[in-house]
C-alpha cells in the first residue's frame, strides 16, 4: 500500500545568533505578518489622508499588546497553576530552575488573548489620537488576518498546535512529536485566514460598501472565530484538562468573539 502521508519535522530554530541567540522560523513568521499588516495599514491610511506619524504609535501599541496579550491569556486561560506561581516567567523569555539559566522564548500564545490585548491598545491609541475607534479596527482587522495566517505557519514550522490522527494514510507525520498522519491543522487554519484577509481587503476597497464603521471589524472576528471554533475539532487538546470538555477551551473562547461580531454587524450594517 501506497502511503501518502507527508513527513514534516524541520528544526524550528534556523540558526543560533552569536552562538546562544536562536533564531526560529516561528518568531521571523510573527514578525513577517506584522510586518506586513503594518505595510498594509500604512497603504490604507494614506488612502484616507490621515497622519503617518499616528501609524507609528499604533503600530507601537499593537505589537506590545499582541505579544502580551496572547502571552497572558495563554499563560492564565490554559496554565494558570504554574503560572501564577511562576509569575515572572508570564513576561520573560527565560527561567531559572535548579541554579541553571535557560531561554525558552515565549512558548505559548493565546490568539485570543492576543486579540483582546489589541483591543484595548487600538481604545487607548484612539484616546490619544482622537481617531474613530471603529475605523480603526476596521483597518487593523484587514491587516490581522493577514497576520494571524502566517502565525499559524509559524506554528506549521514549530510542529505544535497538532491536529488529530486522520486513521488514513493521507495528512501529515510531524517526525518531531510521532509517526502518526495527523491533520495539518494549522495550515488549515492559516488558509483560513488568508481567504479572510481577501474578502476583507476586497470589502475594504469596494466601491459599493454602503456600511458604517466597525462592519468590517465584526465580520472579521465573525469569520475568524467561527473558523477557528469548527477547526478546533480536527485539533488535540492543548492542555490536560480539556479531555473532559464537550467543547475545548479554544472553542468556548471563541464564542463570545462571534456573538460580538454578529452584534457588531447588525450595528454598523448601515
Amino acid at each position: 500500500m501506497i502511503n501518502l502521508a507527508i513527513t514534516w519535522g524541520p528544526d524550528p530554530v534556523i540558526f543560533n545568533l552569536f552562538g546562544a541567540l536562536p533564531i526560529r522560523y516561528y518568531s521571523l513568521l510573527f514578525a513577517g505578518g506584522l510586518f506586513l499588516g503594518y505595510m498594509i495599514v500604512k497603504n490604507m491610511y494614506k488612502k484616507e489622508g490621515l497622519d503617518l506619524e499616528n501609524l507609528d504609535t499604533l503600530a507601537f501599541y499593537i505589537f506590545v499588546a499582541t505579544v502580551l496579550g496572547a502571552r497572558l491569556g495563554h499563560c492564565l486561560f490554559y496554565e494558570p497553576d504554574y503560572y501564577l506561581s511562576h509569575p515572572l516567567e508570564m513576561i520573560l523569555p527565560f527561567n531559572w530552575h535548579g541554579g541553571t539559566f535557560n531561554y525558552t522564548g515565549f512558548q505559548g500564545l493565546a490568539s485570543h488573548g492576543g486579540i483582546l490585548g489589541v483591543f484595548i491598545a487600538i481604545w487607548l491609541y484612539c484616546r490619544k489620537t482622537k481617531e474613530p475607534f471603529f475605523g480603526v479596527l476596521d483597518k487593523v482587522a484587514v491587516a490581522g488576518a493577514l497576520a494571524g495566517a502566517f502565525i499559524r505557519l509559524g506554528n506549521f514550522m514549530n510542529s505544535e498546535i497538532l491536529g488529530k490522527a486522520t486513521g488514513t494514510d493521507f495528512g501529515v507525520i510531524f517526525k518531531r512529536v510521532d509517526n502518526v498522519a495527523r491533520h495539518p491543522a494549522q495550515l488549515y487554519e492559516s488558509l483560513a485566514y488568508f481567504a479572510i484577509f481577501a474578502i476583507l481587503l476586497f470589502l475594504y476597497r469596494s466601491k459599493s460598501m454602503k456600511v458604517g464603521k466597525g462592519f468590517l471589524f465584526g465580520l472579521f472576528f465573525t469569520l475568524l472565530f467561527v473558523a477557528r471554533f469548527l477547526i478546533e475539532f480536527f485539533k488535540i487538546n492543548q492542555v490536560a484538562f480539556e479531555d473532559g470538555m464537550t467543547y475545548n477551551m479554544g472553542q468556548l473562547l471563541s464564542i463570545p468573539f462571534i456573538i460580538g461580531g454578529i452584534l457588531v454587524m447588525i450595528w454598523k450594517r448601515k
